[in-house]
């Protein structure tokens, strides 16, 4: 691994923090720009979304609600992410989602979901966007994707 491989290793990690702060903030222009234009989501109960313009307005269905309340009424935290560079423009990598409702009262659970990311990025224009972001949940209740964990995308250990 060279120092190059390291940049591009942290460049990814900063879009997947730019990520969570832009969806708590309710900056959702923002946050579908990570993404690249052909991008697949895929999230459980909230379904399978392709294209940015489906992206945008999935995200502005689950998470206005939220957001009328104002920014930052839930953090997701992520942690425990890797990324393994799988060509000059390519990559996938995981990580662990913490989501946590912070407007909710003092003797209420903050806890709203654990899960896990598998994604796979590629670099559009020399910047790193995600193309494929498949969320397994894993509590309160259980959503994974079929085969999970495997090799639904391509990752290597």
């Amino acid at each position: 691994m060279t120092i190059e491989d390291l940049l591009e290793i942290e460049a990814i990690r900063k879009q997947r923090v730019l990520y969570s702060y832009y969806l708590d903030a309710g900056e959702l222009e923002k946050l579908v720009d990570l993404f690249t234009d052909d991008a697949i989501c895929e999230f459980g109960p909230y379904g399978v979304w392709e294209g940015k313009a489906t992206i945008y307005k999935n995200y502005e269905v689950v998470e206005r609600p939220i957001l009328e309340k104002g920014p930052f009424q839930s953090l997701h935290a992520n942690t425990n992410h890797w990324v393994e560079l799988t060509g000059p423009d390519t990559a996938v990598g995981r990580v662990y989602l913490i989501d946590l409702a912070v407007g909710r009262g003092e003797d209420e659970n903050p806890l709203i979901w654990l899960g896990l990311y598998d994604e796979a990025y590629r670099k559009v224009d020399g910047a790193w966007k995600i193309s494929r972001s498949s969320l397994q949940f894993m509590w309160p209740k259980r959503h994974l994707t079929e085969g999970f964990p495997g090799d639904h995308l391509p990752i290597k250990a």
